[in-house]
This record gives structure tokens, sequence and C-alpha cells, in this order.
């Protein structure tokens, strides 16, 4: 397999529905390695419940999931924004009761899942959307999910994948999972090895997470105070914003007030904050 590369001639177009659907109609799919991955394959073979409800989000045409209904798993949903992969998974398993295969947006799915296989998904989204991610994978898990998978340990040229350091990871996950794993891949396929990173993470039920819409941050610099103002509040165990200024996650252990937050920034006029429903 290739150096793992842009899926795209432009990367400035925006990263919805009918740019992944491009790819698969192109079939500019660098990232489809044509059988499940082999670290999640090991993980899976851990896996005693059969009937743990499991969800893979940005499916593609996974494999993955082929591997889980091979081993007997009977509640498995897979969930793609691009209609092509989609269509041909539906065919594929479509005498098969114990996969549900959907066509939509995974940040406005709901459901509650024993566990989330992670797999090229996190790579695939602008940065700008971590601390989203972060607080859908805790609102779409069961009380005792998990989230585990792959994660990309470096960074790239041309985008997407889109990289990350362990560092990076442990300080967006921080409270709001529990860390039972994260270390470098020993069977990664040879192109992506002393790449990847093998995580999972379990659901913190004590902790409310909640994200907020932030306008009048223009550099990194004002970032870093204003995360440092809101993680001085008591109660509040972790805050991060994304890397366009416009998101905060808050991870807290009991609901912090916006007034409180509002207040924590107040040394600038202006910084505005308010809750996302």
């Amino acid at each position: 397999m290739k150096e793992i590369e842009c899926c795209v001639v432009s990367c400035e177009k925006p990263l919805d529905a009918a740019y992944w659907e491009a790819q698969y109609k192109a079939k500019t799919t660098g990232w489809d390695l044509g059988k499940v991955s082999p670290p999640i394959q090991t993980y899976v073979d851990t896996i005693s419940n059969k009937n743990s409800s499991i969800l893979i989000p940005g499916c593609g045409n996974s494999y993955e999931a082929e591997y889980l209904l091979e081993r007997g798993f009977t509640n498995i949903t897979v969930i793609d924004i691009a209609p092509t992969p989609v269509t041909d998974l539906k065919e594929k398993f479509k005498n098969n009761p114990n996969i549900q295969i959907i066509l939509g947006d995974f940040f406005e799915h709901q459901g509650k899942y024993d566990l989330i296989i992670e797999q090229t998904f996190f790579c695939a989204l602008p940065p700008t959307m971590r601390q989203k991610y972060v607080w859908k994978m805790h609102q779409l898990l069961a009380d005792e999910g998990k989230l585990a998978g792959l994660l990309f340990n470096r960074t790239f040229e041309v985008s997407p994948p889109f990289g990350g350091s362990k560092e990076e990871y442990e300080t967006l996950f921080e409270a709001a999972f529990g860390f039972l794993q994260m270390d470098s891949c020993l069977n990664s396929i040879a192109p992506r090895a002393n790449s990847e990173l093998f995580f999972e993470l379990k659901k913190n039920n004590e902790v409310k997470v909640n994200r907020y819409e932030f306008s009048g941050i223009t550099c990194s610099g004002c970032m870093k105070s204003v995360t440092e103002k809101f993680a001085a509040i008591v109660g509040i165990l972790n805050a991060s914003m994304s890397s366009d200024f416009a998101e905060v996650l808050i991870v807290s252990q009991n609901d912090i007030g916006v007034e409180d937050l509002q207040n924590a920034i107040s040394y600038d006029e202006k910084y505005q904050i308010k809750k996302i429903s």
C-alpha cells in the first residue's frame, strides 16, 4: 500500500457528504485497507459478549462490521454520510438481521451503545470538530460503554487525514472518559507502522459534558488564557477549545451556569459564550 495521501486534488472543499461521495465515486479511497485493520481485529477477538450493541461511525466499506458478523456478533450498527458505501453495504448484508446500516450524519444520530469502534473516522473530521466528537461519543455511549480503535500519532502535510499526538488526545478526552489504554500499535499494517495509537476509553458517568459557542478570540494565546479561566472554576474538570476558537467543551462535576462562565471571561468585553443545546 502506498503512503497515505490526501484523497482529492484540492482539499479546500468542505468535508461534507458530497465530498466523501465524490471520493467513493472516483474510487480515490486511499484509506481503505480492503480488510479489517489488524489492531481492531485483535481487539474484537477479546470481546466475549456477542450481543453487545456496537456502532461504527464513518463506516465506509466496513470490513470491521463484516468481521464482527463473522465472529457471531448480533447487534451492529454502521453509519456513513456517503450514499455509495451505504448502498453497497445494504446489498451485501441484505439478508443479515444482525446489522443495521444507516445513511446519515453521525452527529445527528441517536442511540446507546456498549462499544463504538473508531477506524479512520476521527482523522477524517476537520480538527475544528474534535470537541464535538468527544461530546457526541460521550452522549452515545451506554453507562459502561467504551470507545476503542485507532488514532494517528503523526501529522500530515496534506489533509485529510488529519493527525495528532498522544498528548493532544489525552488532553482532549480527559475527565469525560477513563483511559484504559492508549499505546503505540505493534501490529499496524506496514504503511502505518509506528504512526498509530490503539486506544480504549470508558465513559465517565459521573460528569456532565457540554458544548458552548464562543466568540471574540483570534489567537491561540488568548485561547489558552480563556480555557485556564474556565478550568479554575470550581467543579470544572476539563475545558478545551476548538482550533477555530468557535466552540468550548466543558467537562464538569455538575452543570455550570453560563453566567459563571461569562463572569470568568468578563475581563475582555469581546468574549461571549453561549450554551449549545
